[in-house]
């Protein structure tokens, strides 16, 4: 595996450190933050939900042997458009089967759907309509409900209050019957925590 940069080994905890480190549970987490997003661009591209199922994980296996070699190189390199690339890719082959089979559909029409789907850098939403900023929310949406369990209900509400409905600090330490210090402290706790598992995934 080639060395990290300065910048990631100082973030040892970070899901993409983690994964490269091939940490099974880096790895749960990583379907369950990006599979279903995932099978939603199966599903757009036309394929049924059994195949659908069948190209994320043909997907997941593509990014197991390709996570090495992810770079950020360029102005705009992200690991949400990099795997929607791997998935174009994969929907793609899925279809080329398909023609090649003696039950696939052929012709012009089956064609059509292969050259249908959008290049890397004309529309990493895949499906025209979800944009990327969308796409990322769902993702940040299904990491707030993984590391959900990982803390105390008052230091959850203190986070959600501020951070989500933007109350105001002294109101919900009066609510939460907490000090105002304690709010801000619970805010930051779940803030960065979310950084730590989203790090590098939405950027």
């Amino acid at each position: 595996m080639p060395a990290t940069s300065s910048s990631e080994a100082s973030l040892s905890s970070s899901m993409l450190i983690r994964l490269r480190r091939q940490d099974p549970e880096a790895w749960r987490r990583l379907t369950q933050l990006f599979g279903p997003l995932v099978y939603h661009w199966c599903r757009r591209s036309g394929l049924r939900p059994a195949d659908s199922a069948d190209v994320v994980q043909e997907v997941f296996r593509s990014v197991a042997m390709g996570l090495a070699g992810f770079r950020r190189d360029r102005p705009g390199d992200t690991f949400r458009g990099w795997i929607a690339t791997i998935a174009r890719n994969r929907i793609r082959d899925h279809f080329r089967r398909c023609s090649k089979g003696p039950q696939g559909r052929g012709g012009t029409d089956f064609q059509q759907r292969i050259l249908n789907l959008p290049a890397a850098d004309e529309d990493a939403s895949l499906d025209g309509q979800s944009t990327a900023s969308d796409q990322s929310r769902g993702v940040l949406h299904r990491a707030v409900n993984l590391v959900r369990a990982e803390f105390e209900d008052r230091t959850w509400q203190a986070f959600w209050r501020t951070a989500v409905q933007h109350q105001a600090a002294s109101d919900a330490a009066a609510d939460l019957g907490i000090s105002v210090n304690a709010v801000y402290k619970a805010k930051s706790r779940v803030l960065r925590r979310l950084r730590d598992e989203l790090d590098g995934l939405l950027e």
